[in-house]
């Protein structure tokens, strides 16, 4: 069993959507002790959902035991809301990098829960994110 870890939308996409092709990704998620996440997850991962339906990219069956696993996943997460403070924090970070404004929340929403949850980790698939944190932690 591994220590907490803060699951950003592309990971958890990415781990049930190409599930058996991510299996240190599968493993980290399934053996935290914690897992947190912010409410943007489950918007950002119902709509990429909703899209992939609309285009018919992926047969029904496979999006609707996605869901179902979006959901499972979703239920043994702690679920942060977008607090002010998030947000507030969100507007100043990592200044000098091309962070999009739904990374830089996520971004914000880890760094509060890394002040609050010893030794999270931050489980993202996104370079640009992972740019981001590495610059943030380099400036702390």
């Amino acid at each position: 069993m591994s220590g907490a870890l803060y699951v950003e939308t592309s990971a958890a996409l990415r781990a049930v959507l190409e599930a058996g092709t991510t299996p240190v990704l599968e493993r980290r998620m399934a053996g935290a002790s914690l897992l947190v996440t912010s409410r943007l997850s489950l918007v950002e991962a119902a709509r990429a959902i909703l899209r992939l339906r609309a285009l018919g990219r992926a047969a029904e069956e496979r999006l609707a035991d996605a869901g179902r696993q979006l959901d499972a996943l979703w239920a043994r997460c702690d679920v942060w809301e977008l607090s002010r403070e998030v947000c507030d924090l969100a507007s100043q970070l990592a200044p000098a990098k091309p962070l999009r404004t739904l990374d830089a929340l996520h971004l914000a929403t880890y760094l509060v829960a890394r002040r609050r949850i010893a030794d999270i980790e931050l489980e993202t698939t996104d370079q640009r994110l992972k740019d981001a944190v590495g610059a943030e932690q380099s400036s702390s």
